[in-house]
């Protein structure tokens, strides 16, 4: 269910072991390929301005496991992620205004491997509920599309019959599952 009269109101952080960090892009012209970062920490802030969101994820948490020289190339290549000179991934909205079914259109800023640009995600958050714990939780999912060759993500091979080894559109989302703090 989705909030129908007004947004989150208070601080709420992400749950890590329910939140994921994902991204999807086209490899070899045939599959889409995804991993998700599992090191997430974020704050949803509700207040009079809006809906904020602030996050990071760490490089080296990264679902690629294997092979490990194709691990280290992604996570420490200088043309992929480069976590040696930039652990992390951040991210810092602008304030958000949700519409009355929970969704909302997002500005704000991305940054990897040091290299800071503007994103749009679009999003939706939960109605809160409380837990059989007495915490109260809700949800903030978003998504935006994004050129990796804007963060110096430039790795790049052609294919025998033409066209690019992997496609420079990529799919990020985030699926929060946060809880007020108190």
């Amino acid at each position: 269910m989705t909030v129908s009269t007004q947004p989150l109101v208070g601080t709420y952080v992400a749950d890590p072991v329910h939140s994921t960090f994902q991204f999807a892009v086209k490899h070899m012209k045939v599959a889409t390929f995804r991993s998700s970062f599992s090191d997430v920490d974020a704050r949803v802030v509700g207040d009079e301005q809006g809906l904020r969101i602030e996050g990071n994820a760490r490089v080296a948490s990264i679902g690629i496991t294997t092979p490990e020289a194709f691990r280290e190339h992604v996570v420490n290549g200088a043309d992929f992620f480069d976590a040696t000179n930039h652990p992390e991934i951040t991210v810092r909205s602008e304030p958000a205004q949700v519409n009355p079914d929970g969704t909302f259109t997002v500005g704000g800023e991305l940054t990897i491997k040091g290299i800071t640009k503007k994103v749009t995600a679009t999003g939706t958050v939960v109605e809160p509920v409380t837990d059989p714990y007495g915490n109260v939780r809700s949800a903030v999912e978003l998504t935006a599309k994004v050129d990796r060759r804007d963060w110096g993500l430039n790795f790049q091979a052609q294919m025998p019959a033409g066209g690019d080894v992997l496609s420079n559109e990529v799919t990020i989302t985030a699926q929060l599952e946060i809880v007020k703090e108190s």
